[in-house]
């Protein structure tokens, strides 16, 4: 041994061979730890799928009848014996995932791909390129939950319930959610040919949209009356809607408005907060949606204070457009007696989606719960019926009259 050799005394001698072979057995007491971390870690990337989120340190569980190594098998067969050669193998391995989403069933559940995603977030920044419509799945077709104020799909006369047959004469049904926006969606200047089905129209009509950017001003203001009522309209609910909309109370509360319309119209939705935000200047110290998880947990979201617009008389108009935030919004206002619904049934999107992004760009969407009024009925699916049913005419589309505005200002006078 190397202290052999050394000029120090036989006790020190002692202590260095006691400590080297101490570490000698470290050394090797880690070395085979790392060397059995390092095949456990390879053997368990073959079975990641199955591990059970939350509990810390728990092993992954799996279902007996699947079969981890079976992915892999098909993922080499592919990529080796398809025909078509070279396989993308990126595009493989994103498609996988989708589909696993996908088989969910859920047309709000899906895997955005890196740029899928980067115009998701985009869209909820208020700015991406398209044609400017909310589309959404409804009794199983692609549909329009509503076309965006002043956007080439409103110019274009796209209207909220249109079904969507086709894109660019590629039939949607089956079609996930994701792909559908991705193949509406395209660079300015470009065109998309929609074919549709309108309830009264006896065959498809074909709509060809020029695409643009999309700037969303979610928040528009203006009086009627003689200033004694104030229209707010909101398109959506963005990242911008809130500060928006506290500008737009401000406009409000200094003018010589006492009375209230609020248009959620063709409102597809949007992020949660910015909802609570709006409804809390009615509904201060309130509870205004709740969160029903598939365990029965619920989660409750309340007020967060605001209330500055709790005095003024309102109505609330909706429609079949009106979806998620807007449903929010409305069936709280409605619960609570603050505000008169007036219009048609809302779209019944009530679902809750989580929205988790990866280290390469890509995006989950995950359907986890469901809405719930503050009294606790269901939105998802079944809608919310207005306090006061008004359906425009024939007469009121060919002579551009807004009906269910015209009641609303009538019953407020």
């Amino acid at each position: 041994m190397f202290w052999k050799h050394l000029k120090i005394n036989p006790r020190l001698t002692r202590l260095l061979r006691v400590y080297g072979i101490i570490y000698l057995c470290l050394v090797l007491i880690l070395g085979s730890f790392i060397l059995g971390w390092d095949f456990g870690s390879r053997e368990g990337a073959n079975k990641a799928a199955g591990k059970i989120v939350g509990e810390k340190n728990q092993e992954p569980t799996y279902n007996k009848d699947v079969n981890f190594n079976l992915y892999w098998n098909v993922l080499e067969s592919v990529k080796n014996k398809f025909v078509a050669q070279p396989v993308n193998e990126v595009k493989l391995f994103y498609g996988s995932l989708a589909g696993m989403v996908a088989s969910l069933g859920d047309p709000y559940s899906v895997f955005l791909e890196p740029q899928i995603s980067k115009e998701f977030h985009q869209e909820l920044s208020g700015e991406f390129f398209g044609i400017g419509a909310e589309v959404g799945i409804k009794n199983d077709q692609l549909t329009i939950i509503a076309p965006l104020e002043d956007s080439p799909a409103e110019r274009a006369g796209l209207k909220s319930i249109d079904k969507i047959m086709a894109i660019d004469g590629l039939l949607t049904s089956g079609m996930p959610l994701d792909e559908a926006v991705s193949k509406i969606r395209g660079p300015k200047g470009t065109i998309v040919k929609l074919s549709i089905s309108r309830n009264g129209l006896a065959k498809l009509q074909e709509f060809f949209i020029t695409r643009d950017k999309i700037v969303i001003k979610t928040v528009r203001l203006s009086f009627h009356e003689n200033n004694k009522i104030a229209y707010i309209k909101i398109s959506q609910f963005n990242e911008d809607t809130l500060a928006d909309f506290n500008r737009t109370v401000d406009k409000v509360l200094r003018s010589s408005a006492k009375k209230i319309i609020l248009d959620l119209r063709n409102n597809p939705g949007g992020l949660l907060d910015s909802a609570v935000n709006v409804a809390s200047e009615w509904l201060p110290e309130a509870v205004i949606v709740v969160e029903k998880f598939a365990s029965g947990e619920e989660k409750i979201y309340k007020s967060d204070g605001g209330g500055r617009l709790r005095d003024l008389l309102t109505i609330v108009l909706v429609n079949g457009g009106s979806a998620s935030g807007s449903e929010i919004v409305a069936g709280a206002m409605q619960d609570y007696n603050q505000a008169r619904l007036l219009g048609e049934k809302t779209f019944g999107k009530g679902s809750v989606q989580d929205l988790s992004q990866f280290s390469d760009g890509s995006s989950l969407k995950l359907t986890i719960a469901e809405w719930l009024t503050p009294k606790k009925r269901s939105i998802n699916k079944t809608g919310i019926a207005p306090d006061i049913e008004i359906k425009p005419t024939e007469e009121d589309i060919k002579a551009d009259r807004d009906a269910q505005l015209d009641k609303a200002i009538e019953l407020l006078k």
